[in-house]
């Protein structure tokens, strides 16, 4: 039954045609040509970048990148670390223009943090290449605490640990490119934020003294880390950033 079937299916296909008869007069003709495959390839090129390029691992290290570099001076450490974050800039000149990092090297005379610190730029630089969001990694980051206790840096700021540092750095590397929005507060957030420091330093008769500074009492905010967090109208109200156990 099947080769029968299949002698059928070749008689079918070597059967020619039924003609068919044209109605109308011929007065012009065409010879279809395919086209030319350079003329393909080029109009597929054109297409293509008409497109914005996104990031991802594909896209091969130009020979020139965009720096920043941040320099951090904690005090679990003898020396400085400088971190430079390198960017790279995607669709040069048209309206999807964005510079996005590629990479980052962290650089410091204290040796003892040696190899994790060059394993953790490996890891991050690999994120940065592998594209999509990336904001991810700044929880990681920001989450990781040093077992034996963190510190706080100029302005009152606590750090959890060196590793939330640098996840610090990036967050404002990051800002600074636009790809997160800045956590300043609006001027109207500002104004609330201020009357209520001027309401607790009437009440207290205790003030943070120059601009930047906190009163002596206040104590660790958990969503801004600064010391300026104090009990106003019976509930914990932070004076930097607003927040408020009761909303």
């Amino acid at each position: 039954m099947e080769s029968t079937k299949a002698q059928e299916d070749v008689n079918m296909s070597t059967k020619p045609m039924k003609p068919v008869k044209i109605e109308k007069k011929i007065v012009s003709y065409a010879v279809h040509k395919p086209r030319p495959e350079s003329e393909v390839v080029a109009e597929a090129a054109a297409h293509a970048a008409k497109q914005p390029v996104e990031m991802n691992e594909t896209i091969e290290r130009p020979e020139f990148l965009l720096g920043s570099t941040y320099k951090i001076k904690p005090p679990v450490s003898e020396h400085a670390f400088y971190i430079t974050i390198n960017d790279i800039l995607l669709n040069e000149g048209t309206d999807h223009e964005s510079r996005q990092p590629y990479e980052i090297f962290i650089n410091s005379k204290s040796m003892e943090h040696f190899q994790w610190v060059i394993a953790l730029t490996r890891v991050i630089s690999a994120v940065f290449r592998k594209g999509g969001d990336i904001t991810f990694l700044l929880e990681e980051l920001l989450s990781v605490y040093d077992p034996n206790g963190g510190y706080y840096k100029k302005g009152g700021i606590f750090v959890p640990s060196l590793v939330a540092e640098i996840g610090s750095v990036i967050e404002k590397h990051l800002m600074f490119l636009g790809i997160i929005k800045s956590d300043k507060l609006s001027p109207e957030q500002r104004k609330l934020v201020e009357e209520k420091r001027a309401a607790y330093e009437a009440v207290h008769g205790e003030s943070g003294g120059a601009e930047g500074s906190f009163p002596p009492s206040a104590i660790s905010c958990k969503k801004c880390m600064q010391k300026s967090v104090v009990m106003l109208d019976g509930c914990l109200t932070c004076l930097n950033c607003g927040d408020s156990k009761c909303g």
